[in-house]
C-alpha cells in the first residue's frame, strides 16, 4: 500500500514538471476545494482531494477487476485533458429548496492502455465548493464491447483517523443503528446478528454510504454516490490498519458478478462531501446537482402532503394486515373514519395498508411468488367506494404495494396495478420489499434490483404516479431526474419503537441520521407519535423521545410526504397537534442553523408560497441549552411565533409528554433561549404578522 502511494506521488511529481500542470488539477469556484488527477509511472490512475490546502483524501488509485479480462488498473497513458466550468441554475418542482445552482469546475481525462488491448477509459472530475465528485466513463471502442465487473477498485485514502458514524455495508437492508467509532475501529462484522432484521447480509468489514467523518480540526467529510443507475450499490471496505477505504460493490450470487454493462456507459458519481461544520454538511446540495435534469417534465400531479394511515395500529397489534386474523384493519368503514379524521385536520392523504389479498402468506414463507394481488381488494374493503369518499372530502388514497420481495410477481402486475391507480385518479404509491429477494441469490442493493426499482419509477411516471419506496435502494439524488421518486425509507424507522426487542431507537438516533442518511435524500420516517408510552398495546416498548421532539421531526426530517401516524384519539384535544396541522411540507428554502453529529440539530425552513417559517430542534439523551437567533427571517417583517418546547421536568424516559407552549412576536433581531430535555426538542411556527 505504501509503495502504491509512493508511485502515485511520483506521478504527481512528474505532473509538476509538466508545463501543462494546470490541466491535471481543478479548483472549486471559491478556490477552497482542489482535486488532482494523478498518473503513476506504471500507468495507474489516481486522484487526491484537498480543502484549503489540507489533505482530505491522500493519493488514491482507481480501477476495476473484470471477469475473464485483464484488470483495468495499470499501464495507462494520458491522451488528453479537457477543462470546463458548469454554472447551471435550476429549480425543484418540490423539495427542501426551490432554487438550486449547479456550479463547479470540471476536468475530463482521457486514458488509453499503452499495450493491447488498448482499452480507453475516461475519468470525469468535478470540484464544487461543498465537495468533489468523479466517475468513470467508457466510450464506444473496438476492443471493448462489454464489461463484466467483479469489483470496482476505487480507493479513498483517509488522512489520520477521524471519528466516523457508520452503518454496516449490508447487501439487503439499511435498518441498522449507526455506530460512532474511530475509522480504524470499525467492525461491521459485529453487526451481523440482530433481532428483527431477517433479510440482513453483511459479507465483509464494509460500511454503507453516506459515511460521515469528523476530523480533529473539525472538518466534516462524507462519502456517498450520486446517480446510481444500472449499476450496483457501493459499500466501502475498511482496512483498519491503514484507514484505507475501498469501494466494494454489492454482488449477485445468482449471476456471479457485481455489474454487467454494454458500452458506452458511465458509472455513478463517487462523491466526497466537505464542510467546516456539521450544519454546513447537512446543507450540501452536491448529490442533487450531480444528477441529470428532470426527464419527466410536468409532475404537478404529485402534491407534497401530510397524510394519515391505517398503519401504526398494525405495528401495535391493534389490528392486522390480513383478513384471516379476525382483526383486519383495512375495512371500508375504518377507512372512512380515517378519511374523516384526515379531512378535519387538513391532511390530504390516507395510506391504507392491508387492502389487497395475499397478506396471510407473506412473512416467513419461501414460496411467496404469486401471493399478492395488486388489483384485488379484500371483500371487506370496497376500493372504489373508499376512493370516492376520500375525493368528496379532499383526501386522496395512497396505494400500498407490498411485494414481499417477490419481484417477478410485481413485475407481471405492475402495469395493471398502476393502470388501476390512474383509473381511480390516484397519484402516490408506497412500495415495499420486505424479505429476502426472490430469485434466490439476488440482494436488495445489487444491480438487478437497482434496475427493478428504476423500472418501477419510470413505469409509474407513465401513469402519473409518484413512488415512496420502502426497503429501497438508497437515495442518490435521482429525484432530480425522476421527480416522481418522491421519498423512501432506507433507514431504521419509527416502527422499530413498536416491535423491536432491543429498546427501540435510542435518543441519539435521529440527531445522527440527520447528518448521515439524510445527506442522501428524503426520508419517510413517520414522525408524530403522541402516545409515547405505547400503552396499552406494547407494555415493554416506548418511543425514546419527548413529545416536543416528535413535533420537531416534521422540520428536522425532510420528506415531501409526511405521515401523521398515531391514532386519532391520541391527537384529540391536544394543543400540540396544532403544530402538526400547521407545519409545511414543501419548502422555499432550508437552513441548518446548528448541530453536531449524534448530539443535536436545529433546522429552519420557509414554506413555499406562504412566507411562513418553521423551526425544529432535537437533542440526544443529553439535555442542553440553545440560544436561537432569527437572523434567517426577512428584513422588515415580524412573525407570530408559537413555541412548543419541553415542559418542566420533561425527559424521554420518565416524563416524555411534558410540554410548554408560548406565544410571542419575533423578527430577525430576536433571540430565544431554549432548554432541551434529555431526548427532547422544540418546534416553532412563525406566521407572518406584519411589515415593521
Amino acid at each position: 500500500m505504501k509503495y502504491l502511494s509512493l508511485l502515485l506521488l511520483l506521478g504527481l511529481a512528474a505532473c509538476n514538471s509538466n508545463k501543462n500542470l494546470f490541466s491535471y488539477r481543478i479548483h472549486s469556484p471559491s478556490g477552497n476545494v482542489r482535486v488532482s488527477f494523478l498518473l503513476s509511472p506504471g500507468g495507474t490512475p489516481g486522484y487526491a482531494v484537498h480543502f484549503k490546502g489540507k489533505t482530505v483524501i491522500d493519493s488514491s488509485s482507481l480501477g476495476f477487476t473484470l471477469l475473464d479480462a485483464q484488470p483495468l488498473k495499470f499501464n495507462f497513458e494520458l491522451v488528453s485533458t479537457v477543462e470546463d466550468t458548469i454554472n447551471e441554475p435550476w429549480q425543484q418542482p418540490w423539495g427542501e429548496q426551490r432554487s438550486m445552482l449547479n456550479r463547479c469546475a470540471q476536468l475530463v481525462v482521457e486514458l488509453k492502455e499503452k499495450e493491447a488491448p488498448k482499452r480507453i477509459m475516461h475519468l470525469i472530475f468535478r470540484a464544487y465548493d461543498d465537495g468533489v465528485a468523479f466517475r468513470y466513463e467508457f466510450p464506444e471502442q473496438e476492443n471493448l464491447k462489454e464489461m463484466v465487473i467483479l469489483d470496482e477498485n476505487t480507493r479513498f485514502q483517509i488522512r489520520n483517523n477521524p471519528t466516523c458514524w457508520w452503518a454496516p455495508g449490508d447487501w439487503d437492508i439499511y435498518e441498522h443503528l449507526y455506530t460512532e467509532s474511530k475509522l480504524k475501529n470499525i467492525n461491521a462484522i459485529s453487526k451481523r446478528n440482530h433481532d428483527g432484521l431477517a433479510q440482513t447480509y453483511i459479507p465483509e468489514n464494509s460500511v454503507n454510504t453516506p459515511l460521515t467523518m469528523r476530523f480533529d480540526d473539525s472538518l466534516h467529510v462524507a462519502i456517498h454516490e450520486a446517480a446510481l443507475v444500472d449499476y450496483s450499490d457501493m459499500t466501502l471496505k475498511v482496512d483498519t490498519n491503514s484507514g484505507l477505504l475501498t469501494s466494494s460493490l454489492v454482488g449477485s450470487d445468482r449471476l456471479g458478478y457485481k455489474v454487467k454493462r454494454e458500452l458506452p456507459f458511465k458509472t455513478p458519481w463517487r462523491v466526497v462531501m466537505i464542510a467546516e461544520s456539521a450544519a454546513d454538511l447537512a446543507d450540501s446540495r452536491i448529490i442533487l446537482n450531480l444528477n441529470e435534469p428532470n426527464k419527466l417534465g410536468d409532475v404537478s400531479y404529485f402534491k407534497p402532503m401530510k397524510y394519515a394511515g391505517i398503519w401504526w395500529e398494525m405495528h401495535l397489534d391493534k389490528s392486522s394486515w390480513d383478513l384471516a386474523s379476525g382483526k383486519h384493519g383495512a375495512t371500508t368503514a375504518h377507512a372512512k373514519e380515517m378519511i374523516d379524521f384526515a379531512a378535519e385536520n387538513g391532511l390530504k392523504g390516507l395510506l391504507v395498508e392491508g387492502w389487497n389479498t395475499g397478506w396471510e402468506h407473506w412473512i416467513g414463507f419461501e414460496d411467496r411468488e404469486g401471493v399478492f394481488d395488486f388489483v384485488t381488494p379484500y371483500p371487506d374493503y370496497n376500493l372504489e367506494e373508499v376512493v370516492a369518499y376520500g375525493k368528496s372530502k379532499g383526501v386522496d388514497i395512497i396505494m400500498h404495494h407490498e411485494t414481499s420481495a417477490a419481484i417477478q410477481t410485481y413485475d407481471k402486475q405492475l402495469d395493471a396495478a398502476l393502470a388501476l391507480m390512474k383509473k381511480l385518479d390516484l397519484h402516490t404509491v408506497k412500495t415495499g420489499y420486505v424479505g429476502k429477494i426472490i430469485p434466490k441469490g439476488e440482494y436488495h442493493h445489487g444491480q438487478w434490483m437497482v434496475n427493478h426499482y428504476q423500472k418501477v419509477v419510470e413505469t409509474a411516471a407513465k401513469y402519473n404516479v409518484a413512488v415512496n419506496a420502502h426497503e429501497p435502494i438508497k437515495a442518490t439524488g435521482l429525484r432530480r431526474t425522476y421527480p416522481n421518486f418522491v421519498s423512501r425509507e432506507g433507514m431504521r424507522g419509527q416502527e422499530f419503537n413498536a416491535w423491536s426487542s432491543d429498546g427501540g431507537n435510542p435518543p441519539n438516533h435521529l440527531p445522527t441520521v440527520a447528518f448521515t442518511r439524510m445527506l442522501a435524500g428524503p426520508f419517510d420516517f413517520t414522525p408524530g407519535i403522541f402516545n409515547i408510552s405505547l400503552k396499552p398495546y406494547k407494555a415493554n416498548n416506548q418511543v425514546n423521545t419527548t413529545l416536543a421532539h416528535q413535533l420537531a421531526l416534521y422540520v428536522v426530517i425532510y420528506s415531501p410526504v409526511q405521515m401523521v401516524p398515531d391514532f386519532p384519539e391520541n391527537y384529540k384535544g391536544k394543543p400540540e397537534f396544532e403544530f402538526i396541522k400547521s407545519v409545511g411540507v414543501d419548502w422555499e428554502k432550508s437552513i441548518t442553523l446548528n448541530g453536531e453529529v449524534g448530539d443535536f440539530i436545529t433546522v429552519a425552513r420557509e414554506e413555499r408560497n406562504t412566507g411562513n417559517w418553521f423551526v425544529g430542534g432535537i437533542t440526544n439523551e443529553e439535555e442542553r441549552d440553545i440560544e436561537l437567533t432569527f437572523s434567517f427571517l426577512p428584513e422588515g417583517k415580524s412573525f407570530n411565533a408559537t413555541i412548543y418546547k419541553d415542559g418542566k421536568n420533561a425527559s424521554f424516559d420518565k416524563n416524555p409528554t411534558s410540554t410548554s407552549i408560548e406565544n410571542q412576536v419575533v423578527d430577525l433581531n430576536s433571540k430565544l433561549n431554549l432548554h432541551l430535555a434529555p431526548g427532547g426538542g422544540f418546534a416553532i411556527s412563525l406566521m407572518k404578522a406584519s411589515d415593521n
